[in-house]
């Protein structure tokens, strides 16, 4: 029997720490056609329809010169192409940011992968938003360069992305996903809650199974 309440305690734990889904997703990082500046004064922002009721976080692709590791990122999501409703915005650093690199391309650019996390943008499901990139900080003060992508391999409504960027104009979009749930993260007393619940039901369990 301690087995089993064992057992139901480590699904009741899992259960809650279940991460929020991917909702859109503009397809894989490509890294070896174009990339757009996000640092020095440029925006890029790219357009994805939200399938669920809350932001997360999003992951997007980079260049970056060799050596470089982001430390920051501003971010905000907004009605339209960088201007309109602002639903969310701030500055990505810290533990909300992670640079992972993945390789290097034909031109000597380390292509990695951005995360920011720890959002909570309410969202209506459905609906069309712009998700805009701009001031990407570098120790080196060098250009950071969001990865184009042209939406191949786009999965979710809306696809591919519309983009634009903020000197030129309409663009070729960029290779980025967009994650989110249906509510935030379930406080600790609210675990603690559900977890003695399991444990109430296993007991139950137990009286009618011996």
């Amino acid at each position: 029997m301690k087995l089993r309440i064992a057992s139901l305690t480590i699904l009741c734990l899992a259960l809650a720490a279940i991460p929020a889904m991917a909702q859109y997703d503009n397809g894989p990082i490509n890294g070896t056609t174009d990339a757009w500046t996000i640092n020095f004064g440029y925006v890029v922002s790219d357009t994805y329809t939200a399938e669920s009721s809350n932001l997360t976080g999003f992951s997007f692709g980079v260049w970056e010169f060799p050596g470089d590791t982001m430390t920051s990122v501003q971010w905000s999501i907004t009605s339209g192409e960088n201007s309109g409703t602002t639903y969310g915005s701030g500055t990505a650093s810290g533990s909300g940011l992670k640079d992972k690199f993945i390789s290097s391309n034909q031109y000597g650019y380390n292509i990695d992968v951005i995360t920011v996390s720890g959002l909570n943008v309410t969202e209506v499901s459905g609906s069309t938003y712009w998700l805009n990139l701009q001031n990407a900080a570098v120790p080196s003060g060098d250009p950071v360069y969001w990865d184009e992508n042209s939406g191949v391999g786009c999965k979710g409504t809306g696809c591919p992305s519309q983009a634009s960027e903020s000197a030129l104009g309409t663009i070729p979009s960029e290779a980025f996903t967009i994650s989110g749930g249906t509510g935030t993260t379930p406080e600790p007393s609210s675990i603690m809650l559900f977890g003695s619940g399991i444990l109430g039901l296993a007991g139950v369990l137990r009286r009618k199974l011996f």
